[in-house]
């Protein structure tokens, strides 16, 4: 899980195959702290969505070296190569494009490193896309065919997102995931934190929307039992989210999402998720602490009102995923420690921690850089797993020791155990997920390569799915006022299957 696929030097290939275009998605290093399966939990929706623009007079082949089924495909050979570019495997991904080109591959890069390091990029393809890739995919497909393939081309967002095709999951290995219904309904986020891609320069995203029937539409389509939404915050516009999950609600499906945490300010919207079939929300609190958050740009409820906010989620039987990075310029060596214990007085089921990084282009970048705090530019290591910074309040030994105390805590027998639902029915099956995902690494392994993982996902999907179709039925029933107040714990939102994305 650390080391990619050998690329054989002296590999032979045929001659290139007319019109086939193989689309890439790079292997990079896991963290060992955190959980090997939620790399699989949903594929690639840029390559797919790349596959969704590309005229059907091509094949397409999909290839995601993170599924560990060796190295990229040669049989037949591509004529054109489609590499997404994120930061932390650049290097494997300028690797791969130079490995087709000396076969004799065309390669195109595209994705968020391309976005923000488009010179850097140009050095490693025949062409870069940067911005919006399915918006002048076509373009590309045509000048490649016409010989006079340019060396860059740039998509700017200006689309209706309604107009985009959809993406095109019949290229996906079903087996090789949770689900391949990994959906976008949205593009762009109200907040524009100053240490997110979103906040890289030359990055404008304006706020763009699928008609709530165009989601339903492809999500039938997939036919799977699960959704995950990827919008950077799906609660953006809640009146948007009131619609969608009015459109949903028929399907009797289930579903997780990114929200940001004031999406909880209208708990009628929190029942219409619910009834609609949500059953898990990523959620973004970033720190405890209140300067940290004004520092970063990011508009948020105050840090002493989370926890009533969580509980209006899980009330509802919406279970909370929550994300914190560490390393914020307010934070201090007890900062470790302080997140934990909140998590576990909270009584959160999961959790994720990131080690605040630069990214290049963004604000925060910029900052660290004119202080002369920036330890390197080894972009594989700006993963959120290392320190490629010099914290202002402790040293960068103490950050990385800190943030892999916390995943060794939160994944101990203890903080399991201190963290179980209140709902003494549900903690067996809590019980199983926590072991399964979160201390059983090899097994993932071993379910990855032997694309085992939606088998071994999807019995547990369906008892979810069928149990929140329940919890539904009852909600239903309820006034709103007397749905508000049930009580944390109680029903579906202690089935934690539902929450991992």
């Amino acid at each position: 899980m650390r080391i990619p696929p050998r690329l054989d030097p002296a590999c032979r290939v045929a001659p290139p195959t007319k019109r086939h275009l193989v689309l890439l998605n790079p292997f990079y290093p896991k963290d060992p702290h955190a959980s090997f399966g939620k790399h699989v939990l949903t594929p690639s929706l840029a390559l797919t969505s790349i596959a969704g623009a590309t005229p059907s007079n091509w094949t397409v082949t999909y290839h995601d070296e993170n599924l560990l089924q060796g190295a990229p495909p040669i049989d037949p050979f591509p004529e054109l190569v489609g590499i997404t570019v994120h930061l932390t495997f650049a290097k494997r991904a300028y690797a791969l494009s130079r490995w087709y080109r000396e076969r004799g591959a065309r390669v195109v890069l595209g994705g968020l490193h391309v976005t923000s390091c488009p010179d850097e990029a140009a050095a490693h393809a025949d062409a870069i896309v940067v911005g919006e890739g399915v918006q002048v995919w076509p373009d590309v497909i045509a000048d490649f065919e016409l010989g006079s393939l340019r060396a860059r081309y740039r998509g700017d967002f200006s689309n209706p997102y309604r107009e985009d095709p959809p993406p095109d999951r019949s290229i996906l290995p079903r087996r090789s995931f949770l689900t391949t219904t990994s959906l976008i309904a949205t593009r762009g986020c109200h907040n524009r934190c100053g240490f997110c891609y979103l906040a890289t320069e030359g990055m404008h995203m304006p706020y763009r929307k699928l008609d709530p029937e165009q989601v339903v539409e492809q999500w039938l389509r997939d036919d799977q039992p699960y959704g995950v939404f990827t919008d950077n915050n799906l609660g953006s516009d809640p009146v948007y989210l009131r619609q969608l999950c009015r459109a949903i609600r028929p399907l009797e499906r289930i579903w997780s999402a990114a929200i940001s945490l004031d999406t909880t300010d209208d708990e009628g919207l929190v029942r219409e998720m619910a009834l609609s079939g949500c059953t898990g929300v990523f959620v973004g609190f970033e720190s405890l602490d209140d300067r940290n958050i004004a520092a970063s740009g990011k508009r948020s409820p105050l840090a002493e009102d989370y926890a009533r906010r969580v509980h209006v989620l899980q009330d509802h039987g919406i279970q909370v995923n929550a994300s914190f990075v560490l390393g914020f310029d307010h934070d201090r060596p007890d900062v470790f420690d302080r997140t934990i214990e909140w998590i576990e007085r909270t009584r959160l089921e999961c959790a994720t921690f990131h080690i605040l990084t630069p990214y290049p282009g963004t604000p925060l970048f910029r900052q660290l850089e004119a202080e002369g705090r920036i330890l390197h530019e080894d972009w594989d290591l700006y993963d959120t797993a290392h320190v490629v910074f010099r914290p202002k309040h402790m040293t960068p030994e103490e950050l990385a020791e800190g943030y892999a105390r916390c995943y060794e805590r939160l994944f101990s027998h203890a903080s399991i155990w201190k963290r179980r639902p209140a709902d003494v029915r549900a903690v067996p099956a809590y019980l199983a997920m926590s072991y399964l995902y979160k201390r059983a690494n090899p097994l993932w392994h071993v379910l990855i390569r032997h694309r085992l993982v939606s088998a071994a996902w999807q019995p547990i999907v369906e008892m979810t799915r069928r149990r929140h179709v329940a919890y539904r039925r009852r909600l239903a029933k309820r006034a709103p006022a007397e749905a508000q107040r049930v009580h944390p714990g109680v029903g579906p939102a202690a089935d934690p299957w539902s929450v991992l994305m």
